[in-house]
């Protein structure tokens, strides 16, 4: 049952308290993500995975009132490096390649569930997959993506 309170798991690993310190800095360093995902809660991580929740808020709409396209681009982004944090590095590095499919949209009030998954993580090169749905309907995706990032050096 994804939260709707902010609430946190019962158990806290050791790669959610590394994603959620590395977050807290990358954030205060951040104006684009502290306007657009402030509020976003990383509720899990396991080595390699981490689900997060936002609540679409007036800030993330368009002109139409549905989700931005660039705001689920942020997303992408952002969720790419959690997921390369969560494998305990501290430099998720820089982007190479982030690429969107927007699948349907969301509106106002609608909590968003956001799963971040590195596929592999060598070297030079991390590439991650990323699904934006629906909170608590996986089948209802709102975008998906995959992000590659050079981790080396």
């Amino acid at each position: 049952m994804p939260p709707t309170d902010g609430s946190t798991p019962t158990t806290i690993s050791a790669e959610l308290e590394h994603v959620r310190s590395y977050w807290a800095n990358m954030k205060s360093n951040s104006p684009v993500y502290t306007f657009l995902l402030g509020d976003i809660n990383i509720f899990s991580a396991i080595k390699g995975q981490i689900i997060a929740y936002l609540k679409v808020l007036p800030v993330h709409l368009n002109s139409k009132k549905t989700l931005h396209g660039v705001v689920s681009s942020c997303i992408m982004d952002w969720a790419g490096g959690m997921a390369i944090a969560s494998t305990g590095l501290d430099n998720t590095g820089l982007s190479t390649d982030i690429h969107t499919t927007f699948v349907s949209t969301a509106r106002e009030g609608d909590l968003l569930e956001i799963e971040g998954k590195a596929s592999k993580v060598g070297a030079s090169l991390a590439f991650t997959t990323i699904e934006i749905r629906h909170a608590g309907e996986r089948e209802k995706v709102v975008a998906h993506g995959n992000h590659t990032k050079y981790i080396k050096g």
